[in-house]
């Protein structure tokens, strides 16, 4: 499997997420994202699950923005601010209530990780599989080497960790009961530091990072 023979949504909702998941984001939070689609997309290709591509794809552009200043919320979970965001946003894009509703539910789900089955939620398993991927690179072997190294490549990781550590840290802080405030409890520094996907071998080299 190469990135180029992965299926890309070619939709204007698709677009529209990703542009504005371009305005909001660092270019290290906005390669994490389209990541996540990449293993997501991937994932369920290599494995023969059915799944839908753009739903995927918006969900992927959104499932952090929750973190960030202008969508913040002082009383919800990043996920579930997060899936409100998106859900306003699918109803602009004229989604269909279901759609907008499902939409927002894998957002919200998105931090189960092996939580959420297959057989029941196949989006929301790709999804929540990816994120799980990104963050401690748990299931990152499921990758063949040479497919790794390729995302990793295009959509380097930058300075990933410390950004996402720094939103976490702050979530943390103001909401202890958030899924943040049980990441940090649970060591998510160390957890993170640990991701071989942060192997400088797997880096692009200096001078060549893009998104």
């Amino acid at each position: 499997m190469t990135l180029d023979e992965l299926v890309v949504p070619d939709t204007a909702a698709s677009a529209a997420a990703l542009e504005v998941a371009s305005a909001h984001f660092s270019p290290a939070l906005l390669n994490h994202s389209v990541r996540v689609y990449v293993w997501a997309a991937a994932r369920g290709t290599s494995e023969n699950i059915r799944f839908d591509p753009e739903l995927i794809y918006v969900a992927s552009m959104f499932h952090d923005l929750g973190m960030m200043p202008e969508f913040d919320s002082h009383a919800l979970s990043f996920e579930e601010a997060g899936g409100n965001l998106a859900r306003v946003f699918a109803a602009g894009a004229g989604w269909p209530v279901e759609r907008r509703e499902r939409l927002s539910e894998l957002i919200s789900r998105h931090v189960l990780g092996d939580q959420v089955e297959v057989s029941t939620d196949p989006e929301g398993h790709l999804l929540a599989r990816s994120a799980v991927v990104e963050i401690m690179g748990k299931h990152a072997d499921d990758f063949p080497p040479d497919f790794r190294a390729e995302v990793l490549h295009r959509y380097p990781r930058l300075s990933f960790i410390e950004e996402f550590l720094a939103c976490s840290h702050d979530q943390a802080q103001r909401k202890p009961d958030s899924s943040p405030g049980g990441w940090i409890r649970a060591d998510l520094d160390t957890r993170m530091a640990a991701n071989p996907l942060d192997d400088p071998s797997l880096q692009p080299p200096t001078g060549n990072d893009r998104r």
